[in-house]
């Protein structure tokens, strides 16, 4: 059984995928709630009934899914058992979500990065247990960022440079807070940069505030650039850059150890 873990939110994406396996492998080989819970049904029944015959369990995240209590109790049984040998537990990544801690040694599908065609390929090879790899140019993330939870006010934000050195260290982070409740200073320099915008637009459209940062040295392997953010109300992160020029910010993959909330439009490039 293949058990596709989504929520409402995310269906225009995941149906047609839903969709293309149910033509390989029938309908019946694939737990999708659209057609495997019909009126009548006891709709927790039917879920521990997929979960208890699911082989290949694929969970499609997205910040909508992150925020889903029903999803998290899915993925979180499935990894039970997968713990156990029983299924194999395949992320499907479908936006630009921080990936949950438990999963960062799971490799998994990306849909957000690779597309749809490739993402269904990908789905099937797992499945007939075919090699998944494909050709094709896929942009390495030398820099990556690491959120530390202090409290829900207060944060450290960690720049890595993972292989080799960076020259240029000019971040920035976006967030929906008001920008004069927020204040940053540098724990890894001496001396840093700061600038506070406000009303700036993603390319998704989303209008936040934003700091942007910069010390006078690169950031190396084993060497970040390390910031404290505070705010007087709960913080809204929405993105974490880096300078690729002058005049243009790329988002950056992040991890977060603790809870914060990362509000919509999280990691969008900006121009």
């Amino acid at each position: 059984m293949i058990f596709i873990s989504h929520t409402y939110k995310d269906k225009p994406i995941v149906e047609p995928i839903a969709q293309r396996l149910a033509e390989v492998y029938g309908m019946d080989k694939v737990f999708y709630d659209s057609w495997s819970i019909q009126p009548g049904d006891g709709i927790i029944d039917r879920m521990n009934t997929g979960l208890a015959e699911c082989k290949f369990f694929f969970f499609f995240v997205s910040k909508n899914s992150l925020q889903s209590n029903m999803v998290k109790l899915e993925w979180q049984n499935a990894i039970i058992k997968a713990t156990n040998a029983e299924a194999k537990i395949i992320p499907v990544k479908i936006d630009d979500c921080l990936m949950p801690t438990i999963l960062l040694q799971t490799l998994y599908i990306d849909v957000f990065g690779r597309g749809l065609e490739d993402a269904i390929r990908q789905m099937i090879d797992v499945i007939n247990g075919r090699n998944t790899y494909s050709g094709g140019v896929q942009k390495y993330q030398n820099v990556r960022a690491k959120i530390i939870k202090h409290n829900d006010r207060k944060v450290e934000i960690e720049f890595q440079a993972v292989t080799y050195l960076e020259p240029i260290s000019r971040y920035a982070v976006f967030f929906m807070n008001k920008k004069e409740d927020i204040s940053c200073r540098c724990i890894s320099d001496g001396i840093m940069q700061r600038d506070l915008g406000e009303n700036v637009r993603l390319q998704d459209g989303t209008l936040c505030n934003a700091l942007m940062i910069s010390v006078n040295r690169p950031t190396a392997p084993k060497f970040p650039v390390r910031i404290l953010l505070e705010s007087k109300t709960e913080l809204q992160i929405v993105s974490l850059m880096r300078a690729e020029s002058d005049n243009e910010y790329v988002a950056i993959p992040a991890f977060v150890t603790g809870d914060i909330f990362i509000a919509e439009g999280e990691n969008k490039d900006v121009n």
